[in-house]
């Protein structure tokens, strides 16, 4: 059996790891029930889990609930009443309550560029519970009192600029350099990376180019069907604050969504 001390270990490695999961607890148990309150399971955001609350078809149910309660980031009560011979096929005869608590590192918005854009990006981005950090290659455009909002300010060429970001699963990255051998530098960087988003700015002519040079080096089609080019939903924007809730709400569509397509819808192009 699974030991909670197990289950808070993982939990701590999860969230440095910057991966998602759920904790479920018996909040709540009367009568003759599978598990004693405060009994718990991991849920991990692909269904896999540590620990038990007594298996059966409750614990299937609670499992689906929980993944669910991973990709909307809230918490969820679940309310069981066990009647023997009932419908979950119990034998038991009592009620349970089940508090599923998402367990979240939260995401990280790596804007590569310092420009405009960037700047209501971070503004935006911060608000709608986003860590910002800015990369650019010229430090009057990464700085502190530019992106106050900013967790990390990074002045360092774009290409090298992957050695020192600790980019996960729970990473969403924005191209919005100054030109076209840094949006390329990015992408070819950014491809290597796990990250959940790659959105790049820029014309579809120009897009073309970037993405005919990255297959000339041996970037694959399939990996350049992970980027967003062009990047945001297409909303007709037309300012920079316009231009800047496009591209996050492309990037909340693909957090909140469990099967979000690639880039290929996007429309923004500067």
């Amino acid at each position: 059996m699974t030991d909670i001390t197990d289950i808070d270990q993982e939990v701590v490695r999860i969230k440095a790891e910057g991966e998602e999961a759920a904790l479920v607890t018996v909040a709540a148990a009367e009568g003759s029930t599978h598990r004693e309150e405060d009994a718990k399971i991991l849920v991990r955001a692909d269904g896999s889990i540590m620990g038990t609350i007594g298996g059966g078809k409750i614990e299937a149910q609670v499992i689906e609930e929980a993944v669910e309660v991973i990709r909307k980031g809230e918490p969820q009560r679940l309310c069981f009443s066990l009647k023997e011979g009932g419908e979950l096929g119990t034998i038991y005869g009592g009620d349970t309550e089940i508090f599923i608590e998402p367990i979240l590192s939260p995401p990280t918005l790596y804007l590569f560029g310092g420009g405009h854009i960037a700047i209501t990006l971070a503004k935006m981005g911060k608000m709608i519970g986003f860590g910002i950090a800015v990369i650019d290659d010229r430090p009057e455009f990464a700085h502190p009192e530019r992106f106050p909002e900013a967790e990390l300010t990074l002045t360092e060429d774009f290409a090298k600029s992957f050695q020192k970001l600790k980019i996960n699963k729970l990473s969403y990255i924005v191209i919005v350099t100054h030109g076209h051998a840094g949006d390329e530098a990015v992408l070819e960087g950014a491809l290597a990376t796990e990250a959940k988003y790659i959105g790049m700015i820029g014309s579809r002519a120009k897009n073309q180019i970037v993405f005919s040079n990255l297959l000339a080096q041996g970037i694959s089609q399939k990996q350049l069907d992970r980027v967003h080019a062009p990047i945001g939903l297409n909303i007709h924007a037309q300012t920079t604050e316009e231009i800047a809730i496009s591209i996050l709400a492309e990037i909340i569509q693909v957090r909140r969504s469990p099967s979000a397509g690639t880039g290929i819808a996007g429309h923004f192009t500067e």
